[in-house]
């Protein structure tokens, strides 16, 4: 299908076509929406145009949302109703979804590049984890930061994702694990959000590690965990949970313990899981309609088929996988064959995935996990938005949120085939402008 032969949206009456908050005229759109044949699964019998693609065309937009997409001559005789700052000529760019970072860690103290040179000179995750290291040094280093000194840090971690097209991102605790700590830590998630008008999803992750108080006693720690998290939902700090599941972490019976104080407050669940073996956390994930499984790499056959039937995102996370020079690879063919959503993101934390870069993520998807630029881009967008649970972001079609990002480039695989360019145009959230890029 051509992209601009694919258009949907009619012409509106005069009143509506001049009653936009503001315009966008003469763009390409990567709309990565099934409306106008954004389609992966090239077998099957539908049409399809790549990343859902129109060619010179226009978008209105009215409080916050976008409310008609159609060809730039439909708009044409109606631009004179508008004032000049009203409407934005892309001048032949592209226009993609608001970027959706949808795994991020990014709240945390410290610093952990001693552990980047102990692997350098041989040293595991696992042994680095066993020697005090690891998920646990960050822990102290957090609980020990105030709040103030914990958003300083924070926010530049959040200003190098929006300054890349990032409108949308999930923030997890899990560096506290007392009560106190993993809520300051989800005040300083919501606070960078009110803060920068972007949407902040709340992950609550106290089923991250052992804390050395509780060493030895992770059943009466888990414990602990389930009693924290109605306490910080009834303040408004948790939108989802999340666990690691893991030999070096805590077995799924301990996490389905979590999952089931999850259920009783109608909270959807994810898991990191499969990272460094198969215990099974998927398929408890799937068990669960958890929204996403992260990770993956030693991802079965079975629990793939199980994330498909509950329609669970696989999240990959191929900064994890370069910095830890990992060699297995996610089964990327059996979730496309399975028709499993795989979402990107860059998994920042200051241990196993120091990267504040989701262009930079998308290329790694490429050239480590072998994934297509169609797949990466829809993997930043529209399946993120899956993996976050957000319905009305990932996608440029009409009734979804107005988060758009401006692109100065040729096509839409540019954006993973360039390393260390930022080729921003433009960022729109719920409908305005950013002033400063």
């Amino acid at each position: 299908m051509n992209g601009s032969e694919n258009f949907k949206e009619k012409t509106l009456d005069e009143s509506t076509m001049t009653s936009f908050d503001r315009l966008i005229i003469n763009a390409n759109i990567a709309t990565l929406s099934a409306d106008y044949g954004f389609n992966l699964y090239e077998n099957e019998d539908t049409d399809s145009a790549p990343y859902g693609q129109l060619e010179n065309a226009a978008i209105g937009i009215k409080s916050g949302k976008i409310a008609w997409i159609g060809s730039h001559e439909q708009i044409a005789t109606h631009l004179l109703h508008y004032q000049e700052n009203q409407i934005t000529d892309a001048n032949g760019k592209w226009l993609t979804p608001g970027l959706i970072d949808c795994h991020t860690h990014i709240v945390y103290g410290g610093n952990r590049s001693n552990e980047f040179e102990a692997r350098l000179h041989g040293a595991s995750y696992q042994d680095i984890a066993a020697q005090g290291g690891g998920i646990v040094a960050t822990v102290s280093a957090t609980r020990d930061a105030s709040i103030e000194v914990l958003f300083a840090q924070s926010e530049k971690r959040l200003l190098a994702l929006i300054k890349e097209g990032v409108t949308s991102i999930e923030i997890k605790s899990g560096y506290g694990l007392d009560l106190d700590t993993e809520r300051k830590m989800l005040t300083v998630a919501r606070q960078l959000g009110e803060k920068y008008g972007i949407h902040v999803s709340k992950t609550y992750l106290a089923a991250h590690a052992l804390p050395p108080e509780y060493k030895d006693r992770a059943d009466d720690y888990i414990k602990q965990v389930c009693v924290w998290l109605p306490i910080l939902h009834a303040e408004g700090l948790v939108d989802a949970v999340d666990g690691f599941c893991e030999n070096i972490a805590f077995s799924s019976d301990q996490i389905k313990q979590v999952f089931e104080v999850a259920r009783s407050l109608d909270l959807p669940v994810k898991l990191h899981s499969e990272q460094l073996s198969d215990i099974g956390g998927s398929a408890l994930v799937a068990e669960y309609q958890g929204l996403s499984s992260d990770h993956l790499e030693h991802l079965s056959e079975d629990d793939i088929k199980k994330m498909a039937a509950s329609n669970t995102v696989a999240v990959l996370l191929p900064g994890a996988f370069y910095t830890l020079r990992d060699t297995k690879l996610p089964p990327i063919a059996a979730l496309r064959k399975h028709h499993v959503p795989m979402a990107i993101s860059t998994d920042c934390n200051p241990g196993t995935s120091p990267l504040t870069s989701l262009l930079l993520a998308m290329n790694m998807g490429c050239t480590l996990f072998y994934l297509t630029p169609e797949e990466v881009l829809a993997g930043a967008t529209t399946h993120a938005a899956r993996a976050l649970g957000l319905d009305k972001k990932g996608r440029i079609e009409v009734g979804c949120d107005a988060d758009l990002v401006l692109w100065d480039i040729t096509r839409p695989a540019d954006l993973a085939y360039q390393i260390g360019l930022n080729p921003i145009a433009g960022i729109m959230s719920q409908g305005e402008w950013r002033e400063n890029l």
